[in-house]
């Protein structure tokens, strides 16, 4: 029998998904709700010092959708506004109440040594399992210089890491903004100053564009807009390719996230590097019942393919993953139509003319590639409307 329990730094968890700190664990009846429903753990919404300052603005979303179904989201909402003494509460109630969840706490502060200290200090006395730092809000907090502020700096990173790790009785992970030109140098920056893991992505910054009827901002406060934190489906391949690039260069445990709908995207991030997921805009779209489809869907797959766990998964996709320069060049493929199910549209030949090879032409009705110019490129059977064109090597 397969299980999904797995193992990580030490701390146990039931499943591998976790909500991560947003709008969904921003109350301790909610995670409590959650964890009732069969979430493995849960990471508070951010925890700051009761003196730091927020105010949110109005509307805060917006989505990117597709015939009806958000695959984007923008998002300007800021931290928890809670106080710290309510999160002490609530920690202590969830694990005692759920003693098997597991229970990180978000943390933030402005960059003063003595306002991290006196805020992991706290909440050192507090049941949860582990510490999150978060570096990495891109909107409202960097104005602050905290937030992304923080995560875009390999120095300061590092900086406040060593601080937590001087005081922290519990992990602690840092969690990792994409909106930088290089994410594994700031991982090996916090890795060297102590990181016990690393938790990836936070939301890519983003603007949601214009309204062209009414010439307004599409999350139109006021007449005015701001950049905000952009997450679902949209950003996964950046997720992905951040957390694989991070796992190339540290062996610390990673918690993915960034795009995750299903068990199928959980897995490709386990795949890429991560030992457990976080997932959040699935949950804000179609609320917690979610986790039924993600341990379903994952532990059927693991039975399936005779794994007895997700470990054999880990970093699968990392060994695939090389320069542009060692790829094969001599690897070519060609497309294969299928006659059944070809209507001769003409639509690749327009396409393939159009994109630079001109390899293909329809003669009657029948649609002929020659070799001699085609490059397999493979736009061919991505435009193809009937899924006629497959790709083969010969």
């Amino acid at each position: 029998m397969s299980t999904l329990k797995t193992t990580m730094f030490g701390i146990e968890f039931e499943n591998p998904f976790l909500l991560a700190s947003a709008p969904p664990t921003a109350l301790v009846e909610s995670i409590d709700k959650a964890f009732e429903m069969g979430w493995g753990g849960a990471v508070l919404k951010t925890i700051t010092p009761d003196n730091l300052e927020m105010t949110e603005k109005s509307p805060r979303y917006y989505p990117i959708k597709e015939k009806n179904r958000v695959i984007g989201f923008q998002n300007i909402e800021l931290l928890s506004h809670k106080t710290v003494q309510y999160w002490c509460d609530g920690i202590k109630y969830l694990k005692e109440k759920h003693p098997k969840k597991v229970v990180i706490a978000s943390i933030m502060a402005p960059v003063l040594e003595t306002e991290w200290e006196n805020l992991v200090n706290i909440l050192n006395d507090t049941p949860a399992d582990a510490f999150e730092l978060n570096f990495s809000c891109p909107h409202g907090m960097p104005e602050k210089n905290i937030g992304m502020a923080i995560g875009t700096s390999a120095e300061i990173s590092a900086k406040i890491t060593s601080w937590i790790k001087a005081v922290a009785k519990k992990p602690v992970f840092v969690k990792l903004t994409p909106n930088v030109t290089n994410i594994a140098y700031i991982a090996e920056a916090v890795e060297k100053a102590g990181a016990d893991g690393l938790a990836a992505i936070n939301t890519v910054q983003g603007f949601m564009g214009m309204n062209i009827d009414t010439l307004e901002p599409n999350l139109n406060i006021d007449g005015q807009t701001t950049y905000g934190g952009c997450s679902g489906e949209i950003i996964r391949p950046i997720g992905l390719r951040c957390v694989s690039q991070i796992r190339q260069k540290s062996d610390l445990p990673i918690m993915g996230m960034g795009g995750i709908s299903t068990w199928k995207d959980a897995l490709q991030y386990i795949m890429a590097g991560a030992d457990v997921v976080q997932v959040c805009t699935e949950v804000m779209i179609n609320g917690y019942g979610v986790i039924n489809f993600l341990t379903t869907g994952l532990l059927e797959y693991l039975e399936e393919k005779g794994f007895d766990d997700i470990s054999g998964l880990k970093n699968l996709a990392v060994k695939k993953i090389t320069t542009h320069r060692n790829l094969n060049k001599d690897y070519v493929v060609y497309p294969e139509i299928d006659k059944t199910k070809c209507v001769s549209c003409g639509k690749c030949e327009g396409i393939c003319a159009e994109s630079e090879h001109q390899a293909l032409s329809l003669q009657g009705k029948e649609v002929v590639s020659d070799r001699e110019k085609c490059v397999g490129c493979s736009l061919c059977s991505i435009v193809c409307p009937k899924n006629a064109i497959t790709m083969c090597r010969k």
